[in-house]
């Protein structure tokens, strides 16, 4: 297997991890160790690796000029066999109780038989329970001068501080495309088999920056192409889609051409892939074409070189924006498709949009989706939405209406018609669409503009929202309430809270309500959006409040008499009275 065969075993031929494994070399040689190193980062760019390879040069006997490991001294020939007493590896993903570090701990006390130093390296130390990472901190703290502990991680955010404040950390970074290319192709050469170099970059951008990856996709691809890795030999077994069908995609889009994106979709959807799938990678492609476009931002491209000149080439031909907006229909399409009914229809109906970015449909046909269509009444079939102020749709040409043959037609106006004058646009902005509107009883059309229809329908919707406040009086405010008692005679809670209080004036256009109990201010709480509303439009005041207060006096309880009491609910019903009235009833 690669991944074994071709593992590190001196810091030179780590992949991608120069300036770290520089940082180490430098404190080797100046012998400036400390007691604990905290290695991470993702998985497969070589923290065990160089955890190994750091145990082996420390104890090395004759180390070379250049800071490595000799390889043939007694210490590394024991690391290389893997059988040297000076280094202990455990597996903290399944050896994370408080026994298993005891047991590390037991061992710290044992000094080295050959070389100078014992190297304790924890894999996957995030792993150890609580009572193992209590359990490791003193020891961890102040080791043996002769100990030095190595611990991996890919999660360092469940390392607890205290391990990490005694540790030196170092982080791991994910391994480049390029560096990966370069060290697949050493691979392949070292074992004769014949790749393109294309493929190789489909290897190295499946393994998402993991080396140890990335060796493992080799092997698989090299032994299902018989030892000639090719690029589509690398597609085919991978499963991934091939670069010319989003490159033939945007050139698509570019030429607003619909048949052809919706022809290539179709192309992929017949070598079996998922529409998900295409859409989540047409989206990583236009953003790749989007970073290209700008030299500060084409470092953020992974991907091989050849592919990223292509990228290159193609993100000159479309201006920037073109990108965020197809970014944009791309996230909604992902966002929807998981509900969709039938998504290869709202695919489709993505990338015919998205054609449509350079290329926007004429009127009516501009305003579907800023407008929905409503049914007319009168034909019984669908029409445009009517605007606010005229009742046609802005984008339609309304035509007279037609006399009856009975009333001569009104005669035309003579009087010339002042000019239209175009407002100014400053240097740089872009044309204003302009529409043709046939004005009722006029003889020819007159060209505005969209922004001048919009500035009239601004000033007349401004004109229409002017805030009343007209003076009113306490007796004007008494009926406006009851009338609203009237108008709602099912809130009984309302209803009956209103009848038990009267509004008392504060200022000139603020009153405030006196109730009982809390039920009372809840109810007039819940409704005072539409109180206030009717009670302001009944007035013509829309400055008009109403702040509800809870009754603190005591009320001093007194127990009617019947009559007492018939009288009084005889008075505050007068439907009650009416009835009575009618009877010719009294009271005894």
């Amino acid at each position: 297997m690669s991944a074994r065969k071709y593992r590190p075993a001196t810091f030179r031929t780590v992949v991608g991890q120069k300036s770290l494994t520089a940082t180490l070399k430098n404190a080797i040689d100046t012998r400036r160790l400390a007691q604990a190193y905290l290695f991470c980062g993702p998985r497969g760019v070589g923290k065990t690796s160089c955890a190994r390879i750091f145990a082996k040069t420390i104890n090395c006997l004759s180390p070379t000029a250049d800071g490595e490991a000799c390889g043939v001294c007694d210490s590394c020939v024991a690391m290389e066999k893997g059988n040297s007493l000076n280094v202990v590896e455990l597996d903290a993903a399944s050896n994370n109780s408080v026994d298993d570090i005891r047991s590390i701990t037991e061992q710290v006390n044992v000094p080295p038989q050959t070389g100078k130093y014992r190297v304790f390296i924890i894999d996957e130390v995030h792993m150890l329970s609580s009572a193992a990472f209590n359990a490791f901190l003193k020891t961890l703290e102040e080791p043996p001068s002769y100990v030095i502990f190595i611990l991996a991680t890919t999660e360092k955010h469940k390392v607890i501080p205290t391990i990490l404040s005694r540790c030196q950390i170092y982080d791991f970074k994910r391994i480049t495309v390029n560096d990966m290319v370069e060290h697949l192709e050493y691979v392949a050469q070292s074992e004769g088999i014949k790749a393109d170099r294309r493929a190789l970059g489909v290897i190295a951008l499946k393994a998402d920056g993991a080396m140890r990856d990335a060796l493992s996709i080799f092997d698989q691809v090299a032994a299902s192409s018989m030892g000639d890795i090719t690029y589509e030999s690398a597609i085919a077994n991978l499963n991934v889609l091939d670069y010319d069908y989003y490159f033939r995609l945007v050139d698509a889009f570019r030429a607003s051409d619909v048949p052809s994106s919706l022809l290539i979709y179709k192309e992929i959807l017949d070598k079996g892939f998922d529409s998900l799938f295409f859409v989540n990678g047409l989206a990583a492609h236009v953003r790749d074409l989007m970073v290209s476009a700008d030299p500060r931002t084409a470092s953020l491209l992974e991907t091989s070189e050849d592919i990223a000149a292509r990228y290159l080439e193609q993100a000159r031909s479309l201006p920037l924006q073109w990108y965020y907006a197809a970014m944009k229909l791309l996230n909604d399409c992902d966002f929807a498709y998981r509900t969709a009914t039938s998504k290869r229809l709202l695919v489709e109906l993505t990338l015919i949009r998205i054609c449509q970015l350079l290329k926007p449909a004429t009127p009516p046909f501009d305003a579907v989706d800023a407008k929905p269509l409503l049914l007319d009444p009168t034909q019984g079939r669908p029409g445009p939405a009517p605007t606010a102020d005229t009742g046609r749709n802005d984008n339609t040409v309304a035509t007279a209406p037609q006399q009856p043959a009975s009333q001569p037609a009104a005669p035309q106006s003579t009087a010339p018609r002042p000019p239209v004058s175009a407002p100014s646009r400053e240097p740089g902005d872009a044309p204003r669409s302009t529409r043709t509107v046939r004005h009722a009883g006029a003889g020819r059309p007159t060209t505005l503009r969209l922004t001048e229809l919009k500035e009239e329908t601004q000033t007349q919707s401004s004109a229409h929202s002017t805030t009343l406040r007209q003076p009113f009086t306490s007796e004007n405010l008494l009926a406006a309430w009851g009338d609203f008692i009237e108008a709602n005679p099912t809130q009984h809670i309302l209803v009956n809270a209103m009848r038990a209080s009267t509004p008392q004036r504060v200022t000139e256009e603020a009153y405030r309500i006196v109730v009982d109990h809390p039920a009372q201010q809840q109810a007039f709480e819940s409704a005072m959006t539409r109180l206030l509303e009717f009670m302001r439009g009944r007035v013509k005041n829309d400055m008009l409040t109403l702040r509800v207060e809870i009754n603190d006096t005591p009320v001093e309880a007194r127990q009617l008499l019947p009559q007492e009491f018939l009288r009084q609910t005889i008075e505050g019903n007068p439907s009650l009275a009416k009835l009575l009235s009618d009877l010719d009833a009294e009271l005894c």
